[in-house]
């Protein structure tokens, strides 16, 4: 069952995104043992790609341990040799086993041009479903959004007070005038499911009754066959 007619549901805009800036050197050597040598003193070898041209540089792994190590979705400021560059996270490469940054991925933004991100979903009110006993389910922790740099939020709060059992808030009833969201419109974001100690005893109860006269006529026929 989803959100019920009648009402409206608005991902609010909270604050606008985070910027995390890190100071970088340009790559002067590419290469597996010009790599090598830059892991070897504690930095982590990196790309910006989509600008004019693919730009390899280098940074320490203190000025990106806080932004890799972080639940926050937030936008990059790269500064180097004197230029600037806003970015988002494209990929991370791990070490398979030590769990290590090896690589670094960036992606460069431009104000005019839309982004996809994926940005923090966060859940506020009090549910009707859940004072009547029910538990909240929520399936998307982080929400895919489309949109210019300087729209995309920190993060979307979405209210659920009005749900009731058995209700649930779909993709397609976020509403937003400025970001387009990308995730299946059909899937469930949030809902009000039925705990153990709240269901419908009296249907559960018929049910059980009619199942049992079922089973006793079913006997009686088995007798009478006999």
């Amino acid at each position: 069952m989803g959100l019920c007619s009648g009402k409206s549901l608005v991902a609010r805009k909270i604050i606008k995104m985070k910027h995390f800036e890190i100071q970088a050197s340009i790559r002067t050597e590419l290469g597996k043992k010009a790599t090598k040598t830059i892991r070897k003193g504690e930095n982590i070898p990196c790309v910006i790609y989509g600008g004019e041209k693919n730009i390899n540089f280098y940074t320490p792994f203190s000025a990106v341990r806080k932004l890799v190590y972080t639940p926050e979705v937030m936008l990059v400021d790269i500064k180097i040799d004197g230029k600037e560059y806003n970015c988002m996270i494209k990929e991370i490469q791990f070490h398979p086993v030590t769990d290590s940054i090896l690589h670094i991925d960036f992606y460069q933004i431009t104000p005019d041009k839309a982004i996809v991100i994926q940005i923090p979903l966060k859940t506020v009110g009090n549910s009707a479903g859940v004072k009547a006993g029910g538990k909240i389910k929520q399936n998307y922790r982080k929400i895919t959004v489309k949109g210019l740099m300087e729209d995309i939020p920190d993060y979307f709060e979405v209210d659920i007070t009005p749900l009731h059992i058995g209700e649930s808030i779909r993709v397609r009833d976020l509403k937003s005038d400025k970001l387009e969201f990308i995730d299946p419109k059909g899937n469930i974001v949030v809902a009000v499911v039925t705990t153990r100690t709240v269901s419908d005893t009296g249907d559960e109860e018929d049910e059980e009754e009619g199942e049992g006269e079922t089973e006793n006529k079913e006997e009686e026929k088995t007798e009478n066959a006999e």
